[in-house]
């Protein structure tokens, strides 16, 4: 369900189900992110930029950026609000910002920044000109400053994988939650009672076939990663860190 206040903020609550839980009954953080991108859309359909709008145009959003703090993690069946709004749509990217909630528990904080893709090209395209865009932005910044990604010199660990069906989403490339689900799956650091952070960059698409190393450094506040394809060019790089 969902609503629109009059500051142009949205709130979307669901129950988490048990098949996006994990072996200690707390939600995975890919099927965390698979919620933000699907309240994401949900606010681009009803403003009439979604998917519906710009597929048939040739045009789709990708997500580019993504940083997400979590003070607590929700368990199965726990109804977990998401309050959302976007920040600005400006010089080619539209950032979206997220507030977690249970019940009236703040349990964490998103940063998300977009962008449009041309779906036979394959290039970032510039569409905030139309009109479409206008009024919509709320303008509220939440603070949660940019962390670098750094090359890993010598991983702790490299785990290889081969794009799969299961791993294609509608616009014909790897689903965005795909990549952070290969990172953990190849090194996941104990972070249950403790304050996590994320930061992931998409930097080059992955498709059907293509092969996907996720190299992983360990340190002790958490692990970096980086993903390379079979040309050895970075096509996302993450960090997770531990307060």
């Amino acid at each position: 369900m969902h609503q629109i206040s009059k500051d142009m903020k949205y709130n979307y609550e669901y129950e988490i189900k048990y098949q996006e839980v994990d072996g200690r009954k707390r939600l995975r953080l890919f099927n965390l992110e698979n919620y933000l991108l699907e309240v994401a859309g949900t606010v681009a359909d009803d403003l009439g930029f979604g998917i519906a709008k710009l597929h048939p145009m040739g045009l789709t959003w990708v997500l580019t950026r993504l940083s997400l703090e979590m003070y607590d993690l929700p368990t199965h069946c726990e109804r977990v609000r998401f309050e959302t709004w976007i920040e600005s749509n400006a010089h080619m990217l539209s950032t979206r910002d997220y507030r977690i909630y249970s019940g009236d528990k703040l349990i964490g904080q998103c940063k998300s920044v977009w962008a449009v893709l041309d779906m036979q090209k394959r290039e970032i395209v510039n569409c905030f000109d139309n009109p479409v865009f206008a009024d919509c932005v709320d303008g509220e910044v939440i603070d949660m400053p940019r962390v670098r990604m750094n090359t890993i010199p010598e991983p702790t660990g490299a785990v290889p994988h081969k794009i799969v069906y299961s791993d294609i989403d509608y616009n014909d490339h790897c689903n965005s939650c795909r990549y952070l689900q290969a990172m953990t799956d190849a090194y996941l650091p104990d972070y249950y009672g403790k304050t996590v952070r994320l930061d992931i960059n998409y930097s080059k698409e992955v498709m059907l076939g293509d092969e996907l190393t996720t190299y992983y450094l360990v340190s002790p506040d958490g692990v970096q990663y980086q993903q390379k394809n079979q040309n050895g060019e970075t096509s996302c790089s993450a960090k997770l860190s531990i307060v």
